[in-house]
């Protein structure tokens, strides 16, 4: 075979569950050879069936067992760019019964199910992780389909695929969501739990009608993101500074301000990790709970049962609580507790969508808030 025809015929890396399972994956390809790595007693006929579809000569890497995890780790965490599969997605693609049929895998690189649109979305949300977003926004207008990225609060376009193809990705995020794929008149919520490379990730769902078909955005929560204490939040030090006297008062109300996706959830748990420590009883009620940390009570709160941010406030409060942390500021009824608990003997942490500090103060007595509780 001439060398321009081994070019044009160049094969594609094996899936990561065979690479994953028989211990051998193709790292480089050339005219006549393959670079492979391998596991440390890899099955000779693993290699002897990588030669035969690959039609050249193997050169083995051994790799100990550790290292060649870590390997695929890196090989299939870069691969699969979601903008190469576009041009391979079926417009006419029935995926409501593809969808159902397929077994969600525990961990997305380890998915072996081959369906385009089942790639792009994996590909999208392993890109995004990859890349820090925030926001996964898909968007369906009259002539074609736009997805894009928030990536530190500014969103940003990275894809524009047919038109065709909406209805189809907007029903495998919602049968991964575990939404009504047929109801197309209600916005509906829902949530994705799943590994990327070994990450675990939470996504938040959230779907609403459009003129031109359903509108989706997805909320990645990359739980080891989030793992981060205030000195890598990009504060300057005299604003750390502050900030951590701030919290070592042993009471007191401190709220953080600023537009959806701005940190601030990534700033109060900078400020949890700081303060956890065996001498405080750390609560927090939160919708959702986006990272658990291990030493700190943490409460979910959930509407179907009438457990909101006021009622499961005041239940901790009944705990012997040092520090409180509320998700977020949403009523009257919470923002009037967590006031009255900061006036009595606890440190309470939350959070307000303002655009400024100042806002916060318009903001509460906006919800009703007395003067007199601010002022003291």
């Amino acid at each position: 075979m001439s060398e321009a025809a081994r070019v044009e015929s160049r094969p594609t890396r094996p899936g990561f569950g065979f690479a994953r399972r028989h211990g051998a994956t193709l790292t480089a390809w050339h005219a006549d050879s393959a670079e492979i790595a391998c596991r440390q007693g890899v099955r000779p006929e693993v290699l002897a069936e990588l030669r035969r579809h690959l039609g050249v000569e193997l050169h083995l890497t051994p790799y100990e067992p550790v290292a060649f995890e870590r390997l695929l780790r890196d090989l299939y965490e870069q691969g699969d760019d979601a903008r190469a599969m576009v041009s391979d997605l079926d417009e006419r693609l029935d995926l409501k019964t593809l969808a159902d049929e397929l077994p969600e895998p525990e961990d997305l690189l380890e998915s072996e199910d081959d369906a385009p649109i089942i790639r792009l979305i994996n590909a999208l949300l392993t890109e995004a992780v990859k890349e820090g977003a925030s926001d996964i926004h898909v968007e369906p207008f009259e002539s074609r389909l736009v997805v894009r990225f928030r990536i530190d609060g500014v969103l940003r376009e990275v894809l524009a695929p047919q038109k065709g193809i909406a209805n189809a990705v907007v029903s495998r995020i919602k049968v991964m969501a575990k939404l009504d794929i047929a109801e197309k008149r209600l916005p509906q919520d829902g949530r994705i739990g799943l590994r990327i490379a070994g990450r675990p990730v939470d996504v938040r769902v959230s779907t609403i009608p459009a003129g031109h078909g359903e509108r989706v955005v997805l909320r990645l929560l990359d739980k080891q993101a989030g793992r981060l204490d205030l000195a890598q939040l990009g504060m300057d030090t005299d604003s750390r500074t502050r900030l951590e006297s701030m919290i070592a008062r042993p009471h007191g109300i401190l709220l953080v301000t600023g537009p959806t996706g701005s940190g601030k959830t990534t700033t109060l748990y900078g400020a949890l990790l700081k303060l956890n420590d065996s001498s405080r009883n750390i609560m927090t009620v939160e919708d959702p709970i986006e990272y658990y940390i291990d030493g700190i009570g943490q409460t979910q709160v959930n509407t179907r049962v009438d457990m909101t941010f006021a009622r499961g406030l005041r239940a901790i409060l009944r705990q012997d609580p040092d520090v409180v942390m509320v998700g977020e500021i949403r009523d009257l009824d919470t923002a009037e507790t967590a006031v009255q608990a900061s006036l009595t003997g606890h440190l309470v942490l939350s959070t307000l969508h303002t655009n400024s500090a100042v806002g916060a103060v318009a903001r509460l007595r906006d919800m009703g808030v007395e003067p007199f509780l601010l002022s003291s």
